[in-house]
């Protein structure tokens, strides 16, 4: 399946560079993944927020449909990693879009946004108020940290400045999605569940990851992991890989700490990638490259005297009585020196380190966004996933999939790319959220 030439030719069209800073400070990394490996964990998470936890309403607007009820509260990221958070957006800020006459229940569903996608309006605007006249249900609205009323000042438009903007961003969502399922509970809103579009999509699997009962899933335009958006996607075009190669080269902490930080292992991980190119390398480096491996006390010897000769000669062998594997342990000692040495100054050190540069991105965008590094949900038959076939932003070849990792969980697939279904498919996604709800009254209206 080829990708959406949609796709390509709008990521050209918006001209803005992503981590133009960098990677973020190493002692920020060092914080998010300590507590990745708290939020990656549901019985550890959930000490995290309380059940009380405090949110508060400002102001309520009456419209024809519906009221929209403004709110905020303090994100528990600034309790729990005091500073990591930009000044702007320890505030976390939210709409409630309820209707006046509720059907059956009182539905709630979270939306959380997507890239590019600041204050309320398109949310609003796209999925809520269709959902109140649709379906009955509310829907909470809530701002990402570095967007819309939580942009830091020097951020221009969605361009984080940092990688780990993108996980502090995560690790913020997680812990304040928590708060807000456990006040709309409170509230005695029922059932719950979460949904979003691409980067909310993928924000909205993390969150749910740590709720201790079962919820509705609907992400859509998202797969298991970032690193693959920032690595081979579309979007791996609009990063400053520059700027991250530079200080990647220039300050070991990354390759000498950092790194060593990561503990996500799965199959498609870059460690795995350097144990196979590792042992295929002490393989071939430790196999007995005499005549008889490799056929020369044979009877066709004689037939390939010329041919072994001209090997030999070309080799830089004479009747020194040199190994005739001399060639082959030249190649191995070459692939070897590209794979851990930079050679300042060449061709060859640039393209090595990129893509030493590629692989730690993987690497930390793995462990704090593969789902895999996560607790599974608690009841993944709840879960719908919508997926474009062509989605040149969500590539899904080398990564795990999601029906791997979520057994249970069901997969629709939807023609074109990611441009297009945001713009054109918002109707099936608001379906995909019913569907989801129907299951969950299904299996649990009478608990």
């Amino acid at each position: 399946m080829g990708v959406s030439r949609l796709d390509v030719l709008y990521r050209k069209l918006l001209l803005t560079k992503l981590f133009i800073q960098g990677w973020g400070k190493p002692d920020d990394l060092k914080r998010i993944f300590e507590l990745r490996k708290i939020v990656g964990n549901r019985e550890k998470c959930k000490e995290l927020v309380p059940k009380d936890y405090p949110v508060f309403i400002d102001k309520v607007e009456d419209q024809s449909d519906c009221k929209i009820h403004n709110g905020y509260f303090i994100s528990p990221l600034e309790h729990i990693v005091p500073g990591i958070l930009p000044s702007e957006s320890i505030k976390a800020r939210f709409q409630f879009i309820v209707p006046k006459k509720w059907k059956n229940h009182k539905p709630v569903c979270i939306h959380l946004a997507g890239t590019g996608d600041h204050f309320f309006w398109k949310r609003r605007t796209l999925m809520a108020r269709p959902m109140i006249k649709e379906a009955g249900m509310a829907s909470l609205l809530l701002e990402n940290p570095y967007y819309g009323y939580r942009k830091p000042k020097e951020q221009v438009r969605s361009s984080l400045r940092n990688v780990s903007d993108l996980f502090v961003m995560g690790a913020a969502l997680i812990l304040e999605s928590a708060v807000l399922l456990h006040w709309l509970e409170r509230e005695d809103y029922w059932p719950l569940g979460m949904t979003g579009i691409s980067m909310g999509g993928h924000m909205a699997s993390l969150a749910v990851t740590n709720w201790p009962k079962p919820i509705p899933l609907i992400p859509c335009l998202s797969w298991t992991t970032a690193s693959n958006v920032f690595t081979t996607g579309v979007l791996s075009k609009a990063v400053n890989w520059r700027e991250l190669e530079k200080q990647y080269a220039m300050h070991s902490v990354y390759e000498q700490e950092i790194i060593r930080l990561l503990e996500y292992c799965g199959v498609d991980s870059f460690k795995m990638g350097q144990e196979f190119l590792k042992s295929s390398l002490d393989t071939l480096s430790g196999l007995d490259l005499s005549t008889d491996i490799l056929g020369l006390h044979s009877p066709e010897r004689d037939r390939m005297g010329m041919r072994t000769s001209a090997l030999h000669s070309r080799a830089g062998e004479g009747a020194n009585g040199q190994d005739h594997d001399h060639g082959l342990n030249q190649m191995l000692s070459s692939v070897n020196m590209q794979h851990t040495n930079i050679n300042k100054g060449s061709g060859r050190q640039r393209q090595s380190l990129h893509t030493e540069s590629l692989d730690f991105m993987k690497g930390v965008m793995d462990e704090c966004t593969h789902i895999a590094n996560f607790s599974v949900p608690l009841d993944p038959s709840l879960i719908i996933l919508i997926q474009a076939k062509e989605d040149a932003y969500i590539p899904r070849t080398g990564v795990r999939s999601l029906q791997e990792i979520w057994p249970g969980c069901e997969v629709r697939y939807l023609n074109g790319g990611h441009v297009s279904a945001y713009l054109f498919k918002q109707g099936l996604f608001r379906q995909a959220i019913y569907d989801a709800y129907d299951r969950y009254l299904e299996k649990y209206s009478n608990t």
